[in-house]
């Protein structure tokens, strides 16, 4: 079985990479030629655990893998061609910009050399896949190819695990024939028990989008709790921890902090917002997460203000600069919007992050970089530790004491404990305590 990948980014290399770590020639094509040069090189752009070694085995050893500038040649003996192109967010619609897709539908359409499968991976709107449909059977009969819903699950930091042991495998299609192909390409998978959904391309759409919702939902839910615990006195870590013992609700994404961020949930949520409502479907809930979440970095950055007693001219450390750890990736970063908001205000930050500094100056020239979290430390007034990087978790804080007057840390990921770093002289602020 071949196959081809179209487009080369986060969803578009991990794919190709695991594909081909089950054994399949797979050729990943992107138009950007310094990309695809740099790639057939071994030279991955961004930061993902596991992946460097991947590229390496089936890039010069293996030969399962390969890179290319070329539609034409790539396509035209795939027996299954994947659409992993980029869906952003419309900067004042909200929407998703499916622009990239249905150019590549019509690319798809012009280069098909035998029937084939189509599939969409990158995360579309209910209806997008069916569009892509309509776009290719306007060249190529129907009877020559199929389209299929199978939706990506990858979460940056763990995406080659995830992607070998998923929790379980998306089919969204219209025919057995279709189903049958693509439960075999996952057949490496039986071993583990993996579940295979097989259902419409509508639901296989909307399941994407209703996962990620719901965990930003839930996400949103214990920051609220936290917000009452830091009134009353309560532990949100606790309240997290009584709550996720109950297999009703689980443990995962109980985790108080600033906000949710990266490129998917923010840009999946308002999407999925938009969609409903052009169905006219109420979304209530949904908004409110999202204008919660929009808010809640400002709500942040004025609590700095008042515990910290900062002013024009100051100078803190902020310690995490990618949206969560185990990645480069500064997409929608909670650090760097506080970041931002305390620069407007006259506060000159010194930072560090083990991966995403030189992604972060690009978003933020103002940012001074150092190179270790103690440098950045030094002469500070306040810490703010804004991802939960092994690194940061075990920080001696003698060490830093020694090196600053700072005296106040803002702990918003809550690793540390607070009556351990009280006693060394510093002031400790988590997030829900």
């Amino acid at each position: 079985m071949k196959l081809a990948i179209i487009g080369t980014g986060y969803v578009g290399l991990i794919t190709g990479a695991c594909f081909a770590e089950f054994g399949y020639h797979t050729v990943c094509i992107d138009k950007d030629e310094n990309r695809v040069k740099e790639l057939n090189n071994s030279k991955c752009p961004f930061y993902e655990p596991g992946v460097d070694a991947l590229l390496d085995k089936h890039l010069n050893k293996t030969k399962l893998l390969s890179f290319s500038n070329s539609l034409s040649k790539s396509l035209n003996d795939a027996d299954i061609i994947f659409i992993t192109v980029g869906t952003p967010s419309k900067r004042i619609e909200g929407e998703a910009d499916l622009s990239f897709v249905y150019d590549v539908a019509e690319e798809i359409s012009n280069n098909i050399g035998k029937y084939c499968i189509v599939v969409t991976k990158s995360t579309v709107p209910v209806g997008t896949t069916k569009e892509v449909k309509n776009i290719i059977s306007k060249k190529i009969d129907e009877k020559d190819f199929d389209v299929v819903s199978n939706p990506e699950f990858l979460r940056e930091g763990s995406a080659i695990n995830d992607f070998m042991r998923p929790d379980r495998v998306v089919i969204g299609c219209d025919n057995k024939k279709s189903e049958d192909i693509m439960r075999e390409l996952y057949r490496p998978l039986y071993l583990l028990e993996t579940p295979i959904i097989s259902t419409t391309v509508e639901s296989a759409e909307i399941i994407k989008y209703a996962s990620n919702s719901f965990l930003a939902t839930k996400i949103s839910f214990i920051n609220q709790v936290a917000d009452l615990c830091e009134k009353v006195g309560a532990d949100v870590q606790d309240v997290a921890k009584g709550m996720g013992i109950d297999k009703r609700i689980g443990n995962k994404f109980l985790h108080a902090g600033p906000g949710y961020g990266g490129s998917c949930f923010p840009k999946d949520v308002k999407a999925f917002i938009k969609t409903a409502q052009k169905h006219d479907v109420d979304m209530s809930i949904l908004s409110s997460v999202d204008a919660f979440n929009e808010e809640r970095i400002n709500k942040i950055t004025n609590k700095f203000f008042s515990k910290a007693n900062l002013k024009k001219g100051d100078q803190i450390s902020l310690l995490g600069l990618s949206f969560k750890p185990n990645t480069d990736d500064v997409r929608d970063s909670t650090s760097l919007k506080i970041a931002k908001l305390l620069q407007d205000q006259g506060i000159v930050i010194k930072s560090y992050d083990p991966e995403a500094m030189d992604n972060a100056k690009k978003e933020n020239t103002e940012l001074q970089l150092c190179n270790s979290a103690y440098e950045a430390c030094v002469d500070t007034k306040a810490i703010i530790i804004g991802t939960e990087w092994n690194e940061f978790r075990a920080l001696d804080f003698l060490k830093i004491r020694g090196s600053s007057k700072n005296l106040v840390i803002f702990d918003l990921r809550n690793i540390y404990n607070a009556k351990e770093i009280t006693d060394l002289g510093f002031q400790y602020f988590g997030t829900g305590k």
